[in-house]
């Protein structure tokens, strides 16, 4: 899936998302299992999107590099972290085939970017790829959204919201595949020095599996599961619990 014309309006819709509870949990994290000297720490940025994290995680003074399908995304991560004052290489790859990171300290994968993956292949694979690239002792961290928030939260459901910039209009129908949804989205942007608003839609697949599903692939992998908990907490996994974050251990 490429976002298109949705790369060039991301942050503007991404303005209320959490991003630094994202880096508090990987901090919480590092400290945990690679302990407090574990510096320098090296992390790919999985699905890094417009660099947002990527930045972030930078600005900690770890060794950041960022990966993603969108050139269109990477163009915007590039022109962000020169404005930042930080180098960050950018990769245009398949998280699915990861490459050129052998023996990095973390990968993360969030922002429910591995919900995007439509195959149970692909997720092993996704997987696979992580712990080659991982040193020993590495860590994998990823959210993604829960079943419940599949079910409860996207199914069926319409979301709107109307700016003086950017309006939109998002519809969840249910995928082919079991807990999946498609993300119909239209956009009507403003443009610049006019009244007049321009209209493009996208359509987003999402697909997600349950919490033992998940460990079990890991596992397979070679992975050891540290902790699976909700909603950026590092202490507890509730029932309502809409986005799950996982670590994994080479």
């Amino acid at each position: 899936m490429a976002y298109g014309q949705f790369a060039h309006i991301y942050d503007q819709l991404m303005q209320d998302v959490p991003y630094d509870k994202w880096v508090s949990f990987v901090q919480t994290v590092k400290q945990r299992y690679m302990g407090e000297d574990s510096n320098p720490f090296s992390v790919v940025d999985v699905g890094c999107g417009t660099g947002e994290l990527a930045v972030r995680f930078a600005q900690q003074g770890w060794e950041v590099s960022g990966v993603d399908l969108s050139e269109s995304m990477l163009a915007i991560a590039h022109e962000k972290a020169s404005a930042s004052g930080h180098s960050i290489p950018l990769f245009e790859q398949n998280m699915a085939e990861l490459e050129g990171f052998n023996g990095v300290d973390c990968i993360t994968i969030f922002c429910d970017s591995l919900n995007y993956l439509e195959t149970e292949e692909d997720v092993k694979r996704t997987f696979q790829s992580a712990f080659n690239q991982l040193k020993k002792g590495g860590l994998l961290l990823f959210d993604v959204h829960s079943l419940y928030k599949m079910s409860q939260v996207f199914m069926n459901n319409t979301f709107t919201s109307v700016e003086e910039e950017v309006s939109y209009i998002w519809n969840s129908f249910p995928g082919d595949f079991p807990n999946s949804v498609e993300h119909e989205l239209s956009f009507f942007v403003k443009e610049e020095e006019s009244d007049r608003y321009l209209r493009f839609d996208e359509l987003h697949f999402q697909r997600t599996f349950d919490v033992e599903t998940y460990k079990n692939w890991l596992k397979e992998v070679g992975f050891a599961v540290k902790s699976i908990t909700g909603d950026y907490s590092t202490e507890h996994l509730a029932d309502h619990t809409e986005r799950v974050f996982f670590v994994a251990q080479k």
